[in-house]
């Protein structure tokens, strides 16, 4: 059912970051599903004092939230519905795989290429070396692509 289908967009710090969110909704607007929302938080390095870790790790989930909160607003808009928010801290790869691993509904990842440069470090891992670890597709997006293009290929 079209209903069950959840198109999980990795929210990282790039600007190709809101390609994919465009792409993922414009596609469950036109054929149904949900958008979720991944923001995963690198580890925080080792902290002479354990306070200042767990406060910086804190200050980070924080902002996950607002981040997530704010794109949430964006998905709300365009598709109708309320995306799933998912924070994670860890390494990006292991933790893209727990995710689809963890959440049956997940049945399509979407990511973009960046627009300079090789495709990126989540991209090429996932579709190199942790390949068979996935268990849904990818969705690699143009990470240069514009709204009038993005409209078209959905």
């Amino acid at each position: 059912m079209p209903q069950d289908r959840v198109f999980l967009v990795v929210v990282d710090d790039s600007p190709e970051r809101a390609v994919a969110l465009r792409y993922a909704c414009l596609r469950v607007r036109k054929s149904g599903g949900r958008v979720a929302l991944l923001r995963i938080n690198e580890p925080v390095g080792l902290q002479e004092w354990a306070g200042v870790g767990a406060l910086m790790q804190e200050e980070r989930r924080q902002e996950a939230e607002q981040l997530l909160s704010a794109l949430a607003a964006q998905v709300q808009e365009i598709t109708g519905g309320i995306p799933l928010l998912l924070i994670r801290e860890g390494e990006p790869v292991e933790e893209v795989l727990a995710a689809l691993a963890e959440d049956p509904r997940i049945s399509i990842l979407v990511l973009a290429t960046a627009t300079e440069g090789g495709p990126g470090p989540l991209v090429t891992a996932l579709t190199g070396r942790w390949a068979t670890r996935l268990r849904c597709p990818i969705t690699l997006v143009p990470g240069g692509m514009d709204d009038t293009e993005l409209d078209r290929v959905t």
